[in-house]
């Protein structure tokens, strides 16, 4: 590449150089006070979750936002240490020259837009990485169907006994709930049992053993 090109290449990656560390600087000023600080809160914990949804959300934001600068940062400074080393503009794939409309789009560009394609297949439906753990919550807690027949207190009871006092859910918000009595896994289960006879009362149990006793022949 020649040397007028790369001082113009050199000037726009220090550019964005600048501009990114200054985005991060003034995303750290915000991400770094306490929910508490930036809410004017002594506490968070006696506020409903739903009062603190758009605190929360515009906090993630911000902290998505800085790993997405300091990603660019860093490829930023590879691509100065790639002009250092008279490597620039070359995939690092192929080892063939970069096109000129790329590294005009993109100045820290690595890889040609043949190599890229490849190395990032593009997912046509992409879905949200929560998704693997929202649903249900502590399910590698519920222990219910677990190979070791497990029968105690699990994570699926204790999400039970929470849920049982309320939380930010309706029963418009989930499919199938009638009540707000089913909001909560395996509502209606009956508690202190491991097996359907159990759940028979104890009252009926001796009054039926009475009966039994009174029609048996002497």
């Amino acid at each position: 590449m020649q040397a007028e090109l790369q001082a113009r290449f050199k000037q726009k990656l220090l550019e964005e150089k600048e501009r990114l560390s200054g985005e991060i600087a003034h995303l750290e000023n915000g991400i770094l006070d306490t929910m508490a600080y930036s809410v004017g809160e002594l506490s968070v914990y006696d506020n409903h979750p739903a009062d603190l949804g758009s605190e929360m959300f515009e906090r993630s934001k911000d902290t998505a936002l800085k790993d997405n600068a300091l990603g660019l940062l860093g490829e930023v400074e590879a691509a100065l240490t790639r002009l250092e080393n008279n490597t620039y503009g070359t995939c690092e794939t192929c080892r063939q020259p970069i096109a000129m409309e790329r590294l005009e789009a993109l100045p820290w560009a690595k890889l040609c837009i043949d190599c890229q394609r490849q190395d990032k297949p593009i997912d046509d439906m992409p879905r949200p990485i929560e998704e693997e753990s929202l649903e249900p919550p502590f399910k590698r807690t519920f222990l219910d169907d677990s190979d070791s027949e497990f029968v105690g207190f699990d994570g699926e009871d204790a999400l039970q006994d929470v849920l049982k006092y309320g939380s930010s859910d309706s029963p418009q918000d989930l499919p199938g709930s009638e009540d707000y009595d089913h909001l909560f896994p395996n509502s209606h289960e009956h508690e202190g049992i491991v097996d359907i006879a159990a759940a028979i009362p104890a009252v009926w149990q001796q009054y039926s053993a009475r009966k039994v006793k009174r029609e048996s022949p002497e």
